[in-house]
Parts: structure tokens; C-alpha cells; sequence
């Protein structure tokens, strides 16, 4: 497995950015200088991230979420920051 993040990757295994194999490892995401841990989808080159919006749900279960656009830096967490 190689140890590049893709610039998107998304939580819904309906997507076609899912990748069940990477989101075994714990991937951090920071978004305008703040870690977010709630993060559904993201795109390092659109400068988004998707987040729930709370605990609403569409009628199919998914969570309903907000796209919320600014500076986006991902990294795996098992493995020392440079």
C-alpha cells in the first residue's frame, strides 16, 4: 500500500473516492488551521471538506451534510509528522 493520500477521498462507500483499504488508517484532516474529526468527504485541490450537519439524516439514513470550502492538509496519523 503506498502511503500518498488521493486528493479526494470520501467516508460513503456509495462514492466512487471511497477506499475502504486507506480509511482503515487513521487519516487526519486539518482545515483552515483547525483538525477537524468529523469530516465525511474531502478535496485538497477544490479547497473543501464535507462535514454532518448534526445528527440530521435523508430519508435513505445518510447524514445530510455541509460543504464548507478554505485550506485543506491531510496525513496519515500513524506515522510521524515532518
Amino acid at each position: 500500500m503506498t502511503d500518498t493520500l488521493p486528493d479526494r477521498l470520501a467516508l460513503d462507500p456509495a462514492s466512487k473516492y471511497h477506499d475502504a483499504d486507506l480509511l482503515q488508517r487513521e487519516i487526519g484532516v486539518r482545515f483552515n488551521g483547525v483538525e477537524k474529526t468529523n469530516v465525511e468527504e474531502y478535496c485538497i485541490s477544490e479547497g473543501w471538506i464535507r462535514v454532518a450537519a448534526g445528527k440530521a439524516v435523508d430519508r435513505k439514513g445518510r447524514p445530510l451534510t455541509l460543504k464548507l470550502k478554505g485550506e485543506v492538509e491531510v496525513w496519515i496519523k500513524d506515522e510521524p509528522e515532518s
